[in-house]
């Protein structure tokens, strides 16, 4: 049986974390901008990273570092990207080692993340300098794991948190994740930081696998503004204090395992797209009836990425016209005179599109659905019997404010 419960990244047994204030943009407001997660016990990892060829340097030594398929923690900052930045390998090193020195591991065996402005030297002795108070703010709750999901924010307005619970080989088994995004959000791994932890038993090899597996329906299928960050990352740590039997290859546990790790990333993908800079809806997209899952996914992620489609929804206009041109450029062929859409939201239901063609619907009823925060693009395709749900936001006039000066 798989819950969602609270707890964040120290759901899990053997996990604790924290956020403190350390000042790596020293010129602006107090907030808590740097996070530590800890497991008690040495970890199986694996991530997924950008597809950007520019990478950031925490993305490099993370590749480096993962080598062995093994990790202790993570430490993250935000304010600064430490991407193309000056020094930047050897800072986001240097930040490897103070925590390892303060939790008394390798280096190596520690994961590095930042995000923020890019281009710009990363305040790395600030960072150091806090790492003994981080390290000192470690706890086991709900709380520190709050702390940890604030510090990593940058434009974004609420923290991005969930845990779930389920039973994988007769023990109870708990995962929970942290991420930050609102910007540079579009599906291409996944543009954001998410930081996964779990007390279950599996092998380097298969949380890669099912890592894989999960972004690619999760992380993957959601878009804010089409633009693909320099330091994606997505890690997970398992430690095994569950006490199942290891997971070494796919079968039954494996499957309840990656169905809790899918169920994790796609509400943490929801919550990203929801909370996409100065959105006010957010956008759920479910092309049925394709004939392949692939078809739907690329149909569906060109709706969400239609900065013409956000801009009705923005405007609770039911400019239905806006999905189909999406769909004819996204790449797939497909027959347009098949095609119904419907808007739907928690107002209700309404149907705007039959066969490729208008209908006459009351306006005023797709006014009032269009304006709900939560908007459904229902798309049904009758070329076959495959589905994809994929996740956007609306394009707002504080989008272009907030990317305006975010530089300064």
């Amino acid at each position: 049986m798989l819950n969602f419960i609270e707890g964040g990244v120290c759901a899990a047994q053997g996990f604790r974390a924290a956020g403190v204030h350390a000042g790596v943009k020293t010129h602006a407001a107090w907030k808590k901008d740097v996070a530590l997660i800890v497991s008690d016990a040495d970890c199986a990892a694996a991530a997924v990273f950008t597809k950007n060829v520019v990478k950031a340097a925490p993305v490099l030594v993370d590749k480096a570092h993962l080598s062995d398929g093994k990790a202790r923690a993570v430490i993250a900052n935000s304010g600064n990207a430490n991407a193309c930045a000056p020094e930047g390998e050897a800072n986001a090193e240097r930040m490897c080692a103070a925590a390892a020195k303060a939790i008394g591991c390798a280096p190596e065996d520690i994961l590095v993340s930042s995000t923020g402005v890019i281009g710009q030297r990363l305040n790395v002795e600030a960072i150091e300098a806090c790492v003994p108070e981080l390290y000192a703010a470690l706890e086991r709750s709900a709380t520190a794991s709050d702390a940890a999901a604030h510090a990593i924010m940058t434009t974004d307005t609420v923290k991005k948190e969930a845990a779930v619970e389920t039973t994988v080989g007769g023990k109870t088994v708990r995962l929970g994740g942290i991420a930050k995004g609102s910007g540079m959000i579009h599906p291409n791994m996944g543009t954001m930081l998410c930081f996964l932890t779990t007390d279950c038993a599996i092998s380097s090899e298969m949380i890669q696998t099912a890592l894989l597996e999960t972004a690619k329906m999760s992380f993957n299928r959601i878009s804010v503004d089409g633009d693909t960050s320099t330091n994606d990352t997505c890690c997970v740590l398992a430690n095994g204090l569950a006490g199942n039997a290891a997971i070494t290859a796919k079968g039954p546990d494996y499957d309840a395992f990656l169905e809790a790790l899918q169920a994790l990333c796609v509400q943490l993908a929801r919550e990203m797209a929801s909370d996409g800079e100065g959105a006010r809806h957010l956008i759920t997209c479910t092309v049925r009836g394709a004939k392949s899952e692939e078809s739907a996914e690329t149909i569906a992620k060109s709706i969400i990425s239609s900065t013409l489609t956000k801009a009705a929804v923005f405007g609770a206009d039911a400019n239905w016209g806006r999905v189909l041109c999406a769909m004819g450029y996204s790449g797939e062929a497909f027959d347009p005179d098949k095609v119904d859409v419907h808007f739907a939201s928690a107002a209700g239901d309404i149907q705007v599109c039959a066969q490729g063609r208008g209908l006459d619907f009351d306006e005023d009823l797709a006014k009032k659905i269009l304006t709900e925060h939560d908007i459904g693009i229902n798309v049904s395709m009758q070329e076959g019997s495959d589905t994809c749900t994929c996740w956007g936001c609306d394009i707002t006039y504080d989008y272009i404010k907030i990317n305006g000066d975010y530089r300064t």
